[in-house]
């Protein structure tokens, strides 16, 4: 295990067990299911920054497995109790605790799944230029930051890491998965978001837009994977600072990517290293989401 000077996770690695890295989390293959690792990596631009932020792991994983309970969608979780898993992960244990999954193998969908329930960040830069989100034609008179009449299922395709996702439209994911994995990406979607949304509001937090990963199992039903409406696949808005008009202060890594650009980071690789005042804000705004979502406390 690496840990950076503020004891943030930045790599995992078990010897002898096939591993894949991501953005953020580290995946190791056990034959019959996969151990999914959240690192306290950050990206933002598609760009992996060279420090942590400590604890935003577990944050992210405690807020995954809440959605997964809250939303009853069939999912790919088998166990996040380190006491079950198997031998060979016991001496990691302590590294392991908090912020990892065991989960079942899916054969994942190779779309994104984005639903949109506020017209705000790429979208709201292309309905700027041409009235439209992925390509589908909306009413005038939206604002930056407003609600939409409907909620919208933008997917992307799922790009490599330090590539950028490319917005598709309903017909090009059809071709992609067929026409009825289509239908059932965006009914899953539009489903997930408008219930997780109704428990946020509820919580003060307003899900502007959020990103979803789907697999399918041995049947074909669809699996709810990855990760669930954290802070680092969604947008949250404090109910009690929203304008229509402007982005208001979000409990996400927006935080991060507005330093970022204060900063004129040019969104090229190498990120630079963020200042320790940026990383402790961040944390705070990430323990905070997940305290306010889930009303539980983070120790």
């Amino acid at each position: 295990m690496k840990y950076d000077k503020n004891h943030a996770l930045l790599e995992c690695s078990i010897p002898g067990i096939p591993q894949k890295s991501g953005k953020v989390r580290d995946v190791f293959d056990l034959g019959d299911k996969l151990l999914m690792v959240v690192t306290d990596r950050i990206s933002a631009f598609d760009v992996i920054l060279p420090c942590g932020v400590p604890d935003k792991g577990r944050v992210l994983n405690r807020l995954s497995l809440f959605w997964l309970d809250f939303l009853g969608f069939k999912n790919h979780l088998a166990t996040a109790d380190v006491s079950e898993y198997p031998e060979v992960l016991r001496p990691y244990a302590d590294d392991l605790r908090g912020r990892s999954m065991l989960v079942k193998k899916v054969d994942m969908v190779p779309v994104e799944c984005i639903a949109r329930g506020y017209l705000t960040g790429s979208g709201w830069k292309e309905y700027s230029k041409s009235q439209t989100v992925n390509g589908e034609k909306l009413r005038v008179g939206y604002q930056n930051a407003s609600k939409l009449d409907e909620v919208l299922f933008t997917p992307t395709t799922k790009a490599a890491i330090g590539e950028h996702d490319e917005a598709i439209d309903f017909a090009r994911t059809a071709e992609l998965v067929g026409e009825q994995t289509a239908k059932a990406l965006r009914d899953a979607t539009v489903g997930l978001y408008k219930k997780a949304s109704e428990h946020a509001r509820q919580h003060g937090i307003i899900i502007a837009d959020t990103k979803f990963e789907f697999g399918k199992d041995a049947d074909g039903s669809l699996i709810l994977a990855d990760e669930v409406l954290t802070p680092d696949s969604s947008r949250f808005w404090p109910v009690s600072s929203y304008r229509v008009g402007s982005n208001p202060p979000s409990l996400d890594k927006q935080y991060v990517r507005d330093w970022l650009d204060s900063v004129g980071f040019n969104h090229q690789p190498p990120g630079p290293v963020l200042p320790d005042e940026v990383i402790a804000r961040t944390r705070e705004i990430y323990v905070k989401a997940y305290e306010d979502l889930s009303g539980l406390k983070f120790d």
